[in-house]
């Protein structure tokens, strides 16, 4: 290579040093922050996982019921998220929203409880702060079905009730989260008027406004329980919705000590019947008592109730329960006639004039035919205690505050 040639390759070589120094400076003022121009087109874009958080995680297992299902977008926004349940071989989709910012996904309140033996995947887009679309897709299984629960309540779907109505349900295990339970279950009325719910042990959860019912209130009991967890691997199983009416109301009140029975309908009295309460042995609880069941026909034993072998009638004619330790208001032909208004001869029912079979148009024929389950029936003057008030749909023997006390929520 003769001079000429060995300055100009010395040129070109200085050159060449100069421009990567050059490059070397700049790459480091980038990576120091440097607000210089072309920089921000050398910084990586975040992955689909950096981008979209779901939770929870992907390929997660035995995730509980209780577990809350959210997509987030930790920069820009989410584009569309679509989330399926899959159970027993069929697909169903989870209704959610994108909030107004963009940033959150969640389901529908129906949805937040998250089914057990399920797959749920999650299929989410994306858009970064450069506008630039990732998409992400994850899966996760909650625990198999364990052992359930189930709430049968009272009274059913559509029935018409009496004013003094308490609504009970009755749970087949034992509750040990009350609490849990107690947040998946709402009643409603309409008119608007607050309904309170009250403990009765671990099985049994009854609701009731402060006053009787308003006639033509709309009741309405939801039963969100399906994935609640109600003790240790004891889940519910139950989504439904129950409607009852109030009808009209009628009153009546048995006055052990002048034997007679005072019915009012809408604050008007329509009847005073002759009936026979308990003995002095045996009196009748005191206290507002509530029909919760009607049969035509029924037998009535002692053993049954804590007797001895006193009675066994085998077709005790219009019976409506009062309580659970055996109280009823029925038909009876056993007794004369003269026995009615005057004396006190059962073993705490309270007896009405009827024939056996069952007379349509006895005083007990007329009342049963005009009676409602929910009916208050309250006993003065027969010198026993006051019915409990878990004793039968007895509530009513409760203050509104003492009610109140018994939620198991703060």
């Amino acid at each position: 290579m003769d001079r000429a040639g060995r300055t100009e390759h010395s040129y070109w070589k200085g050159l060449l040093m100069r421009s990567s120094a050059l490059k070397c400076s700049l790459a480091a003022l980038c990576v120091m922050g440097a607000p210089l121009a072309g920089c921000g087109a050398m910084v990586e874009p975040q992955t689909p996982a950096q981008l979209i958080e779901v939770k929870p995680r992907d390929g997660a297992r035995d995730v509980t019921a209780g577990s809350r299902l959210r997509v987030t977008a930790t920069e820009g926004r989410l584009e569309k998220v679509r989330v399926t349940r899959r159970s027993r071989g069929e697909g169903h989709a989870v209704p959610g929203a994108i909030s107004p910012d963009g940033r959150t996904w969640l389901p529908e309140e129906s949805a937040r409880q998250l089914r057990l033996g399920s797959k749920y995947r999650i299929d989410v887009t994306a858009l970064d702060e450069e506008g630039r679309r990732a998409a992400r897709h994850t899966s996760f299984t909650t625990k198999a079905q364990p052992r359930r629960f189930i709430g049968f309540f009272t009274p059913e779907h559509r029935q018409t009730v009496g004013t003094g109505m308490i609504l009970s349900i009755r749970f087949n295990r034992r509750i040990a989260d009350r609490e849990a339970v107690e947040r998946g279950i709402s009643v409603t009325a309409s008119p608007q008027v607050e309904v309170a719910p009250h403990w009765f042990g671990r099985t049994r959860l009854d609701f009731r406004p402060e006053e009787y019912w308003q006639p033509g209130t709309r009741v309405t009991l939801d039963l969100r329980l399906r994935g609640v967890r109600g003790a240790p691997e004891v889940y519910g199983v139950q989504s439904k919705r129950v409607h009852f009416t109030v009808g009209r109301d009628r009153r009546s009140v048995v006055d052990a000590r002048s034997h007679t029975m005072t019915v009012r309908q809408n604050g008007e009295i329509v009847s005073r019947v002759p009936v026979t309460t308990g003995s002095a042995k045996n009196p009748t609880y005191t206290g507002e008592m509530v029909i919760s069941e009607k049969f035509e026909v029924t037998r009535m034993n002692a053993r049954t109730v804590g007797f001895g072998g006193e009675y066994d009638i085998e077709d005790v004619p219009h019976a409506m329960r009062l309580t659970e330790s055996g109280t009823f208001l029925h038909g009876n032909y056993w007794a004369s006639k003269r026995t009615f208004g005057r004396e006190n001869v059962s073993h705490g029912c309270i007896g009405l004039p009827d024939r056996k079979g069952g007379d349509p148009l006895s005083p007990a024929g007329e009342f049963f035919r005009s009676s409602l389950t929910g009916d208050v029936i309250s006993v003065r003057n027969s010198g026993e205690r006051r019915v409990a008030p878990d004793n039968g749909l007895g509530g009513w023997n409760m203050s509104w505050s003492a009610w109140k006390a018994g939620t198991a929520l703060d």
